[in-house]
């Protein structure tokens, strides 16, 4: 629905600026009309092609969040498969493919084992691993 809606106001914008163009050139008074209805289309081009970059961008950011979720998911789930991770604090997001880990584990292996589960994971392009070693309680 987002992507529809961002298609509707990409190409309300093409609209408005073709014809303003077409408005803007055709008042020229010192310029042939033949070049008027040239730099008209030039105008109309150019926003059409603006617009087609737009869509292409749109696309390819929506095809990489969907990519990231996925990666999320992997990641989460082979956290909770592992033995050292499965009972840990950690929280996993993705961007482009770099796979970020936050939260706390209670030892520098528990985060290594978390960091190579991750870094094992289809998808994954690279892990920052920012997670933080609790103190144990003393009893």
């Amino acid at each position: 629905m987002r992507i529809k809606l961002t298609l509707i106001v990409i190409m309300s914008g093409v609209l408005s600026a073709s014809l303003g163009a077409t408005s803007g050139v055709a008042q020229e008074s010192n310029v042939p009309a033949s070049e008027s209805m040239h730099r008209a289309g030039e105008s109309a081009g150019n926003a059409a092609t603006s617009a087609g970059h737009a869509v292409e961008h749109t696309y390819h950011g929506a095809a990489t969040a969907l990519k990231d979720t996925a990666i999320t998911a992997k990641v989460k789930t082979a956290l909770h498969e592992n033995k050292s991770t499965k009972d840990s604090d950690i929280h996993v997001t993705t961007i482009a493919g770099v796979v970020t880990l936050t939260g706390s584990v209670p030892s520098s292996e528990v985060s290594e084992h978390a960091q190579h589960a991750a870094e094992q994971t289809t998808g994954v392009k690279g892990v920052k691993n920012q997670l933080a070693v609790a103190p144990t309680a003393a009893h």
